[in-house]
């Protein structure tokens, strides 16, 4: 089969497309280093050319308020586009427990997102995933104020972008669910401790200091943010993970320190 993924050359794109090539199939990635844009519709056309399947991971330029007009009008384009081309089916991937946190901005813009993909014109697979391990730096930094690390104690059931990106490229490859599939990592845990056991793991001099209001993630009560029952659950742990990627790092920082030394 031949899949066009449009956010092709990011972390969970590049992944996708990854899985697919290895399963067979002619993947390209897509992007506006490509020369696709989606908000101006430019370059669309010959990315879509031939495709069976469009994958859309792809993520607005600010996780704000303003995300929702950047996914109305690029939803809009990429599925007009689609139809257009022949393509049999839309994979959108989104985020599980967008539509149980209303106060966050990308959130509600997700919602709509998905809302165009389900009233769309080519027939539609949704894949909520639940925070990739690769961003929990990303979300400490949100709060971060010089040694300190400010995190609410909420739950969350991360899950691994190549697990994420193995289901997927599943997905894309069979027939569109007309639904949503959610996915997540096997293990709950609070943020709080999530932040902890990542900053012990790397040998980072930062501390967590629980702050039930602090940063975005605050406004989710319960368990928004974790797998719903029927979920997927992806194999790797995050301490396995993390592991892994403090073994890497240290040996990636031996590497730099041999070559300053020679």
């Amino acid at each position: 089969m031949r899949f066009a993924v449009l956010g092709g050359t990011g972390l969970i794109g590049s992944t996708i497309v990854e899985r697919l090539v290895e399963d067979g199939h002619e993947a390209l990635p897509h992007a506006r280093s490509t020369g696709v844009d989606l908000l101006t519709g430019e370059g669309l056309a010959p990315a879509l050319a031939g495709a069976d399947v469009v994958i859309d991971a792809t993520q607005s330029p600010a996780a704000d308020d303003t995300a929702a007009e950047f996914f109305r009008t690029a939803t809009a384009n990429l599925l007009a586009a689609a139809a257009q081309a022949g393509v049999r089916h839309a994979v959108l991937l989104s985020i599980v427990g967008v539509d149980r946190v209303p106060d966050l901005g990308y959130y509600r813009a997700k919602v709509l997102q998905e809302g165009l993909f389900r009233a769309g014109p080519v027939p539609y697979s949704i894949v909520r995933a639940t925070q990739f391990f690769e961003y929990v730096d990303a979300i400490m930094s949100w709060t971060t104020e010089g040694d300190t690390v400010r995190l609410p104690p909420v739950p969350l059931q991360p899950v691994a972008a190549a697990d994420a990106a193995r289901v997927v490229a599943d997905i894309a490859a069979g027939a569109p669910l007309q639904g949503v599939r959610d996915v997540a990592g096997p293990d709950v845990l609070a943020l709080d401790e999530l932040g902890a056991l990542t900053l012990t793991a790397l040998g980072a001099a930062r501390t967590v200091l629980t702050d039930a209001d602090a940063g975005p993630f605050a406004t989710a009560s319960g368990g928004a943010l974790t797998a719903p029952g029927g979920a997927h659950l992806a194999p790797t742990r995050y301490r396995d993970w993390l592991a892994a990627a403090a073994r890497h790092r240290g040996a990636h920082l031996g590497e730099g320190a041999s070559e300053t030394e020679q």
